[in-house]
């Protein structure tokens, strides 16, 4: 069930970040859904590809905040966590 819930939780997220380059939302939804990428990417201990997804979106999310990254680094980082929160409901 723990896996399904973050499931959720990657594929919202991704669909943010696709999303976010196209349209401007508030700085707390990058930095909330940042800390939760982060601290999610420790349950993995950094061990498996999807923990190292989890981190380096986090950290673009947190990017996001400071720096202009190009669009399609959010695109891609989007659909990652789009595919890995499919894969966790098969």
């Amino acid at each position: 069930m723990l896996v399904k819930a973050l499931g959720i939780f990657d594929i919202i997220a991704g669909l943010i970040l696709i999303s976010g380059s196209l349209i401007n939302l508030p700085n707390k939804i990058f930095l909330v859904f940042g800390l939760i990428l982060i601290s999610k990417s420790s349950l993995g201990l950094l061990k498996d590809f999807g923990s190292w997804v989890d981190i380096l979106s986090g950290i673009l999310f947190l990017f996001l905040l400071i720096f202009n990254i190009p669009k399609l680094v959010f695109i891609i980082f989007g659909l990652l966590l789009l595919q890995k929160g499919i894969f966790s409901f098969l």
